[in-house]
């Protein structure tokens, strides 16, 4: 039977603790006990339904949790204070001083600057390549090597991973396959295709609001467990711990995703064929000149489409500034980092999102001067916004001709 991630969503049934709909928000940093020895089992992590101290774990984040497993279909997971604040943590779980991670070159810049200026630090090395090539993956494992990582579709670039056989790597050479899957929730189910561990950023699509920070680990109990750890947990001890309140608003918003998810690939392949049609040089998983569109076809979970996320490049960073400017302007969306919000949002990564990656390794890439990255909004009437984009890039000689 096929992996149905909105169903799971949607069976789980939560009551607030006077009989509302809601779950009621636990707005405390500790928890009391009737008796020390329940408190000293809840401290050894022997006592099921009991709370100790909000940085370990509280009744609000537990119930989004929940949920994001379920939408997963991983065992359980653990929320965190930001997308970095789950990447990072998982990293320093799994590996130690003198080890190694194999890591997709396209990947969010956070990511790259912790793999390539931190974690050095720590005794933690990482080779970057192309992941989209299962040799070139193959041949960067070493005995040392603990983790490959990637993107289900990467920051900027929008490579797709090909989860399957990163999994069938992994599982030979006993390694633990991350995919932040934060581009593509709904669309793409990792764990479902062989990943261990599955990681989001909440501020994007699954919040879908752009008024919260927050992160997901989706994994096996035994893993977070690990993570909660009072001795040697990440997420323990370093901290990163998402706000009951904040959990309970991202839950809430989480009932909808299934429906923006659906509105935000529709409009997006709909940008996509047009931007394509007019000559532009278009990447975007659903256009069939996507040298990975098969690929993503055969892993996507077909209901939820390709996705809310495309780049186009129109030649130069001072082009793509003046669209930029320009579409934001005619309010057409706006000129920020992030994605997942109901308007659309247009960056360029090299100078933004992407910037932690030196210039030259972004050639390298692929990762070009003139590229905007779109993540396109919820619109009700997406072919009045292409016109008006297509206008804007007509007043700036961007296009020269009439469309057909």
């Amino acid at each position: 039977m096929a992996f149905k991630p909105a169903n799971n969503i949607q069976d789980l049934q939560y009551f607030g603790e006077f009989g509302g709909v809601n779950p009621s928000i636990s707005d405390s940093s500790t928890y009391t006990f009737l008796s020390a020895k329940t408190m000293f089992d809840t401290f050894e992590g022997n006592a099921d339904g009991c709370y100790l101290y909000s940085r370990h774990s509280t009744p609000s984040n537990l119930y989004l949790g929940e949920a994001l497993a379920a939408m997963e279909g991983t065992e359980t997971a653990t929320v965190t204070a930001s997308g970095m604040g789950a990447i990072t943590p998982v990293l320093m779980q799994l590996c130690g001083q003198g080890e190694h991670i194999v890591s997709s070159r396209t990947i969010y810049g956070g990511t790259y600057a912790f793999l390539k200026n931190f974690s050095p630090r720590i005794g933690i090395d990482t080779s970057f390549v192309d992941i989209t090539k299962l040799d070139i993956v193959e041949a960067s494992i070493t005995a040392k090597t603990k983790v490959l990582y990637c993107e289900s579709v990467s920051n900027p670039l929008l490579e797709v991973a090909d989860i399957k056989g990163l999994a069938k790597l992994a599982k030979k050479y006993n390694l633990k396959l991350v995919v932040d899957n934060t581009f593509s929730p709904l669309s793409v189910s990792p764990a479902d295709l062989g990943a261990d561990i599955v990681i989001h950023s909440l501020t994007k699509f699954i919040n879908g609001s752009s008024d919260t920070v927050g992160g997901v680990i989706c994994g096996t109990q035994e893993f977070i467990d690990q993570l909660r750890n009072v001795n040697d947990g990440a997420c323990m001890l370093l901290g990163s711990t998402m706000d009951s309140l904040r959990a309970a608003s991202v839950l809430k918003n989480l009932r909808t995703l299934h429906i923006r998810i659906q509105q935000h690939s529709k409009n997006a392949t709909y940008l996509a064929k047009k931007f394509e049609s007019v000559g532009l040089k278009t990447v975007y998983p659903g256009l069939e000149s996507h040298p990975s569109h098969d690929l993503f076809t055969s892993m996507m979970n077909t209901e939820y489409g390709f996705g809310g996320m495309l780049t186009i490049d129109v030649g130069s960073l001072d082009k793509a500034n003046a669209l930029m400017e320009l579409m934001q302007e005619r309010n057409l969306g706006y000129l920020a980092v992030s994605l997942g919000f109901y308007k659309t949002l247009f960056s360029a990564p090299g100078s933004s999102t992407s910037s932690e990656i030196p210039e030259e390794e972004q050639a390298e890439m692929g990762l070009s001067d003139g590229l905007i990255r779109f993540s396109i909004g919820l619109d009700a009437d997406i072919s009045r916004t292409f016109d008006m984009m297509y206008q804007c890039m007509k007043d700036l000689k961007i296009i020269e001709s009439e469309m057909a």
